[in-house]
C-alpha cells in the first residue's frame, strides 16, 4: 500500500522501504538515530509553502522518545532477571543435603537409611498407628503412637528391622490409621521429610527441587531443617 505525505523525498523513502519490506518479508526497524536523520531530511525537503506543522513534528519526536525509554526499560529489566536467576539459584543450591517437609503419603530414605514424618490430626485422638508399607504391599515397620493431641504429630525410623538389618526397601507408603474420642475414625494429613539432592534453575520458570519424591517447587515446602 502507497501511503502519500505531501512530499515528495519522504513519498519515495517511504515506498522504498515497503517495496523492500514486502520483498525481503522481514521486520523493518528504525532507532533513535534514524529517526533524527529522516526528521532532518523531511525539514531540508518540505515544501516552503506548507511546512510541516511543528506539533506533529513534536507529537512524533515525543512518541519516539517514549517508546525508546520503553525499549531501554525492558532491556534494564532483562538484565535485573538475569540477576536474580542468578541470586535464586544460589540461594536454593544452598539447601543442597537439608531435609524438607513436604506433604504426601510417600517416605524416603535419608542418606542414614532413616525415615521420618509429621501426622496433622484434625481433633484429639485416642489411638494412633503408624505404617510404613513398600512396593510389595508388606508393611515393614510399625509404631504405636498411642493418644495424640489435636495437631502435629512428629514420627521417625531408623529404617533398622528388630536385627538391627538396615532396610532396603526404598520409599515406603505412609499409612496413618487414627482414632477420636468418640470413638470415631479421623483423617489425619501427612507429610515427609525428604533430602534435597539438587537444585534446578531454568533460564525462565521457578527454581525447582529434585529430592526423593521427584521434582518440587521450593513453594511446597512446609518446612526445612
Amino acid at each position: 500500500m502507497t501511503v502519500s505525505t505531501g512530499n515528495s523525498y519522504l513519498d519515495s523513502l517511504s515506498n522504498s522501504a515497503a517495496t523492500a519490506a514486502a520483498a525481503s518479508k522481514s521486520n523493518q526497524t528504525i532507532d533513535q538515530s534514524g529517526f533524527l536523520k529522516l526528521l532532518t531530511a523531511q525539514l531540508q525537503t518540505q515544501d516552503p509553502t506548507a511546512p510541516t506543522d511543528p506539533n506533529t513534528m513534536t507529537q512524533q519526536m515525543a512518541t519516539f522518545s517514549q517508546v525508546a525509554g520503553i525499549t531501554e526499560m525492558n532491556q534494564s529489566l532483562k538484565s535485573m532477571l538475569a540477576g536474580v536467576n542468578a541470586s535464586r539459584f544460589g540461594d536454593a543450591s544452598g539447601w543442597i543435603g537439608r531435609a524438607a517437609l513436604i506433604a504426601g503419603n510417600v517416605a524416603t530414605q535419608a542418606t542414614n537409611g532413616a525415615y521420618a514424618g509429621q501426622i496433622s490430626l484434625p481433633s484429639d485422638a485416642k489411638d494412633v498407628t503408624l505404617n510404613l508399607v513398600n512396593s510389595a504391599g508388606q508393611t515393614v515397620y510399625s509404631q504405636d503412637l498411642g493418644a495424640r493431641n489435636q495437631g502435629d504429630v512428629s514420627w521417625s525410623w531408623d529404617g533398622k528391622d528388630p536385627s538391627g538389618n538396615a532396610t532396603t526397601d526404598g520409599a515406603l507408603q505412609v499409612i496413618v490409621t487414627a482414632t477420636g474420642t468418640n470413638n470415631n475414625s479421623l483423617s489425619p494429613t501427612n507429610s515427609t521429610w525428604n533430602e534435597i539432592q539438587s537444585v534446578k534453575s531454568p533460564a525462565t520458570g521457578t527454581t525447582q527441587l529434585i529430592t526423593g519424591l521427584g521434582t518440587i517447587d521450593p513453594a511446597d515446602i512446609l518446612q526445612l531443617s
